[in-house]
């Protein structure tokens, strides 16, 4: 197990876009006294928004008073030594503080994507022939938030061009099912995949070196989970990783398996003073290529 998975350390960023809002945790050193926080986070590749609850004790009032303003977002890294990396972003749904004893604890629910998901209306008109693919940067521009396609992604070339008036949400599925593509939202970031296939090419080697733990769970995902059939694939438990995220590629290393997986399904699970600091992952076999896909032949 590497030596530098040790010290647990977080940064929380709160506010509204576009103002000043307030940081708490490991912010000038790895080693500083910083307020107690406990989260978990589910992350899947549903179409659909991602959710979390944050739990920090503590916190002032100026900082109190920040997460009740509208539509406050929330920015989470944590990680060992100082080496953090993103694990949430989303927008704060519900703040609710209660006493603990001496203390007062602040519970955070948050929704990634929640406002740009559910708020954003678009109207929009490409004449002559459009590739989808110009139409999805549009429909991220309008919902303020990144995108990333897959490398093997083909789209569909509209020959009468598109016209939508309507909730953002709505015009992206009508894009995804016409090119048989799949999208997903995670930490504000939209992707856009073939159904079943990984977002890039890239690879993370998961052992009891780089932070395996227990013995991989073999799983079978019957087939409500966006797939015609059932798949199979294995569970697995590492020390808290957020560069892994979901459609990402696992080299998973175990006594009992070997192989190269796509991220499903993922949860975060963590305390900065006592508990668990680690991540539950489920894996599934990776599809064949896109091409060769049910899902994805004969656009």
């Amino acid at each position: 197990m590497a030596e530098t998975n040790f010290l647990r350390t977080y940064t929380m960023k709160c506010g509204k876009m576009g103002e000043k809002g307030f940081e708490i945790g490991n912010v000038r050193s790895p080693k500083e006294t910083a307020l107690h926080i406990s989260f978990s986070i589910e992350k899947s590749d549903a179409e659909a928004a991602n959710t979390a609850k944050v739990q920090v004790w503590n916190l002032s009032d100026q900082n109190l008073k920040t997460l009740d303003g509208k539509d406050c977002i929330i920015e989470l890294k944590a990680g060992y030594g100082g080496r953090n990396a993103l694990i949430l972003a989303g927008n704060i749904t519900n703040v609710v503080t209660v006493p603990d004893n001496a203390d007062r604890m602040t519970e955070i629910e948050v929704v990634d994507g929640r406002v740009e998901l559910r708020d954003t209306v678009i109207s929009v008109s490409f004449n002559g022939a459009v590739n989808c693919h110009d139409v999805y940067q549009y429909i991220a521009e309008q919902m303020g938030v990144s995108i990333i396609f897959a490398n093997d992604l083909e789209y569909t070339v509209l020959p009468n061009g598109f016209s939508f008036v309507g909730k953002a949400r709505t015009a992206l599925q009508k894009l995804v099912t016409c090119c048989g593509h799949a999208w997903t939202m995670q930490n504000q970031i939209l992707q856009i995949t073939w159904p079943g296939r990984p977002i890039s090419a890239r690879g993370y080697l998961l052992s009891s070196n780089t932070g395996l733990i227990n013995i991989p769970k073999r799983i079978t995902i019957g087939a409500n989970a966006g797939s015609a059939e059932s798949q199979t694939g294995w569970e697995v438990e590492y020390l808290l990783n957020g560069a892994i995220g979901i459609n990402d590629i696992i080299q998973l290393e175990s006594k009992i398996t070997r192989g190269y997986f796509r991220v499903y399904k993922l949860t975060f699970d963590g305390d900065n003073l006592e508990g668990d600091w680690i991540c539950t992952a489920q894996l599934l076999e990776i599809k064949a290529q896109a091409n060769l896909d049910k899902k994805a032949g004969g656009l």
